[in-house]
């Protein structure tokens, strides 16, 4: 089942966003190379710059989808104001379809 994780940055964190940036994206990467990760990429602000993050993954259920979204660096570095987990149906340009 697919889980959207719908992150938005605290105010005034696109530094720490920068800094932690490239363990975050190492994480993605091994989400991806295990199958997990279906996409993401960052919320832009008026400015083009990032504000928040949609990553979704494949997940068995919402625990584990709440557990992919807590192991990711950004998450731990405290960078997120929130956090929303939503299960989620790919229906339009699905690329195995």
């Amino acid at each position: 089942m697919l889980f959207a994780l719908i992150c938005k940055d605290k105010p005034g964190s696109l530094q720490l966003r920068l800094d932690t940036r490239p363990t975050h994206a190492a994480y993605l990467e091994g989400l991806n190379a295990a199958g997990k990760l279906a996409f993401a990429g960052p919320f832009l602000d008026a400015d083009g710059k990032p504000e928040g993050s949609l990553v979704v993954v494949e997940a068995a259920d919402k625990a584990e989808a709440e557990a992919i979204a807590a192991a990711d660096p950004y998450a731990l570095a405290s960078l997120f104001d929130s956090v929303e987990v939503r299960a989620w149906n790919w229906v339009f340009n699905k690329p195995s379809a």
